[in-house]
């Protein structure tokens, strides 16, 4: 469960059983918005799950799971068993039981003390299994998940497997009927037929059992939506199928008391109704199998986290599961194993993969002192860390929830498409009855069996799943492959109003930038390697940003650097120090006229650095210019090419940076953006995106998420450049987890890539219905055909979703 930040609202998510179309989802939808206390609800028909925002002072869980039961649905409740740790009598068993039973989302638990376990019935959406576990462990005992029921709640597989075993029984039944249906052609007149098989009576006998215990779920749900006063699939399906059973039925018991024992019998329809449910099925066990394709980012993402890990406690090295892990543990990571959960270096040198979260493709050099994040890989030596966030609070629990809201929320493309799928059904009912009465009035006068099977293929081809599916399954597999990609997108509105962006303003510092200043230029007629040595040792004493990418610069360079006799620091010129006997001053023009320095001739190429947007020091040793170091805020690698990206995709791009503007300038040039704004407050940046909002303009806000964040606000998206820990706690609507350009022109491609396909969905779902209702209506679909080409449209549109899984973005 999560608890919004205006506090009086909380959200909830439920996982939901019985839907069947979008139709369905809208009812359930329509039914929690009604309820009193309820501000949004959101039901994701392919991900089967309802995401409600709700004030808990004036409705509860309680009442939103009993109004799902009511409108004829259910929610799933799984099951968590513990094995626990610490208990000494009956009490202790009892002190947790109630403990867990106050818990939200649970509904019922049992701790058995003789066997020391404890079995928890819980609402998934609204509380987690480590949340039952710091439960237990704050009434000063330790629960540790039985392994084996892990996988014991998954209601998907269940369901496939009982689709699959439907599909079975079905299949056996219905192909006798469909061998005397393929007889009655012509052009088959040579294939066997068996007597028996042309038998009303064993046809009955074939056709029942699919038609009420196979096909027994779309009575129940054509029932739950009539009374509920809406109608989805399961009302075309029922009606259909019914329709040409009750008359099949109708024709066997008239041919019966007739006496008219004619060989072949009556025209019957057993064979239409039978082959029809086994279709439907069939289409709904290859749609459950591809729909759980959709999710493969989630499951792919969950397979990164460590296992097991190695904890140092009280002297002993422990193996232990991941959960067990607690704040402040002093974790072991050996070469080649992944880093168990978040957390910074004590001691070792190492470099670590972390390119299953950053996408960065380089290992990182780590130190004592550096953070390190859960699932990366330590390369070679050996890692002694902390840990800071363990369960939920890993960045990458933070990276799976965010994935998991985005696939879970709406787009607006979505809520028409919705509006469409609710008014659907009753039209087509209508549609069905008009077309049964111009036939059978009008058209070939008096012939019933004709003009239904007219009516039973219009009802059947117009069933709106593949409308319903349409867009849920593309914002799954469209926000899935970009989480691939390091890029995170909070909700589906967000990926679908990304695609609009025209303009898109940087800001300067750590985004287009490196945010670090490195030692760039150094300017001397001494020996260099001398010059820096004592540069160095001369620089190391002061705390100035500035100063310590001197030091780093020169460190870098493998220099040694010599203790330092005496320090000053001047403020506003630089500083002034006596090393090895020798007295350096390192500043500012103004630092060398205060001490009679002649360093005119060093003016001019000083200027030129500066102009290039780098800051230039003058030095003075023994009172005699010796040199220059310039240090400047380098420019990302990929910067260049990411803006020449954006402009091919032809947005406009801005640079937003509270810099002079000659420094601005500089470093726009050397990345190809054409448009400053510089000398800008955090506080203004905000109105420069209005300004661009003000022109009719689509803008993207790209910034560190902190200072930035008025900005990121008002944008039409906001994008944050994070890279691991904090992610996932921007104000952003994108999370940017690689820390550089090119992400953005991948998000704007997989938004476009992702709104495109939504519309080759909803195009085919609903250019599939407008053809197929006239086709039907004139005579020219059989109803098993119907059947077949429903079948295949739901799943057609689920395996267009998939395409997006494999999409590449182009560096």
């Amino acid at each position: 469960m999560m608890e919004t930040s205006a506090a009086k609202t909380k959200q909830s998510s439920f996982q939901i059983t019985g839907m069947t179309c979008a139709a369905c989802a809208n009812r359930i939808e329509k039914g929690l918005t009604k309820l009193d206390g309820v501000n949004t609800a959101n039901v994701n028909f392919a991900l089967e799950k309802a995401n409600v925002t709700y004030d808990p002072a004036k409705v509860d869980v309680q009442n939103l799971e009993d109004t799902i039961k009511k409108l004829g649905y259910g929610t799933v409740t799984e099951v968590a068993q513990f094995n626990l740790e610490g208990m000494t009598c009956a009490a202790c068993a009892n002190k947790i039981e109630k403990g867990l039973s106050k818990l939200p989302g649970v509904t019922s638990a049992t701790v058995n003390f003789a066997m020391e376990t404890a079995r928890v019935e819980y609402s998934a959406g609204e509380i987690t299994v480590e949340d039952m576990q710091e439960k237990v462990k704050k009434l000063g005992y330790k629960a540790l998940v039985k392994q084996e029921n892990q996988n014991a709640g998954d209601h998907r597989v269940r369901e496939i497997r009982g689709q699959k075993r439907k599909l079975l029984i079905s299949a056996i039944l219905s192909f006798p009927l469909l061998w005397t249906m393929v007889g009655h052609f012509s052009f088959t007149s040579w294939i066997y037929m068996p007597d028996f098989l042309m038998n009303p009576w064993v046809q009955l006998l074939l056709a029942t059992p699919v038609q009420f215990y196979i096909g027994k779920q779309f009575y129940v749900g054509a029932y739950k939506a009539l009374r509920n006063r809406s109608a989805n699939m399961d009302v075309l399906i029922a009606l259909g199928t019914s329709a040409a059973y009750f008359y099949s039925l109708y024709m066997t018991i008239d041919w019966y008391i007739a006496g008219d024992q004619m060989h072949h019998g009556p025209s019957l329809y057993y064979e239409t109704s039978a082959v029809l449910i086994t279709l439907v099925i069939l289409g709904k066990l290859f749609e459950a199998l591809a729909k759980g394709r959709t999710s493969e980012a989630i499951k792919s993402l969950m397979g990164l986290q460590a296992k097991t890990a190695l904890v140092v406690r009280d002297g002993q090295e422990l193996t232990i599961p991941v959960e067990d892990v607690i704040v402040g543990d002093v974790v072991l990571v050996r070469p080649g194993d992944k880093v168990p959960v978040d957390g910074q270096v004590l001691e070792g040198v190492s470099s670590v993969d972390e390119s299953m979260l950053t996408g960065e493709s380089l290992p990182v050099e780590k130190k004592a002192g550096d953070a390190v994040i859960g699932a990366t890989i330590n390369k070679n030596g050996v890692l002694r860390i902390k840990a800071t966030k363990v369960g939920k609070e890993t960045a990458l629990a933070q990276i799976i929830k965010v994935v998991e809201e985005a696939q879970g929320s709406k787009a607006q493309i979505q809520r028409v498409a919705d509006v469409i799928s609710g008014i659907f059904v009753p039209i087509v009912v209508g549609i069905a009855i008009a077309a049964f009465l111009v036939w059978y009035f009008f058209i070939t006068p008096g012939d019933f069996a004709h003009a239904l099977e007219i009516a039973i293929a219009i009802l059947v081809i117009a069933c709106p799943c593949a409308l319903g599916l349409a867009t849920p399954t593309s914002i799954m597999a469209g926000s899935g492959r970009a989480a691939e990609l390091g890029i995170l997108f909070k909700g589906g509105e967000h990926l679908e109003q990304t695609h609009k962006i025209n303009a898109i303003i940087l800001d300067k510092t750590g985004t287009v930038t490196k945010g670090k200043p490195e030692l760039t230029d150094v300017i001397t007629q001494d020996n260099e390697a001398d010059f820096l040595r004592l540069v160095g040792a001369a620089e190391k004493n002061s705390e100035h940003p500035l100063a310590e990418a001197i030091v780093a610069g020169i460190q870098a360079r493998q220099i040694e650097l010599p203790a330092t006799e005496s320090f000053e620091a001047i403020p506003g010129y630089g500083i002034k120090a006596v090393v090895e006997g020798r007295e350096l001053l390192v500043g500012t023009r103004r630092l060398m006229e205060k001490y009679n320095v002649d360093a005119k001739a060093a003016y001019e190429p000083m200027s030129r650095l500066e102009e290039a947007g780098k800051t230039a020091m003058l030095v003075a040793i023994d009172n005699r210019y010796a040199g220059m170091v310039a240090v400047a805020d380098t420019i990302k690698e990929t910067s260049k090419a990411a803006v020449s990206r954006l402009k091919q995709m032809g947005i406009e791009v801005i640079m937003i940076t509270g810099d002079n503007e000659r420094t601005a300038k500089a470093i726009a040039a050397q990345v190809g953006i054409d448009h400053v704004r510089a000398e800008v407050l955090p506080e203004g940046k905000a109105e420069e995106v209005k300004k661009l909002q003000a022109q009719g303009k689509k803008v993207a806000m790209v910034g560190d998420g902190i200072n930035d964040a008025p900005a990121l606000a008002t944008a039409d998206i906001g994008m944050a450049i994070g890279t691991g820990t904090d992610v996932a706690m921007e104000a952003a609507d994108v999370t940017l987890m690689r820390g550089d350009l090119s992400s953005i022109p991948d998000a704007i491609f997989m938004s476009r890539k992702t709104m495109a396909n939504i519309k080759q969905n909803l195009f085919w779902a609903l250019g599939y219905n407008t053809l197929g209702i006239p086709i039907a209506a004139i005579g020219l679909l059989a109803p098993w055909v119907a059947g077949a080409a429903m079948a295949l449209s739901s799943v057609s549109v689920v395996l267009n979703a998939l395409r997006l899984q494999r999409v590449k973005v182009r560096h």
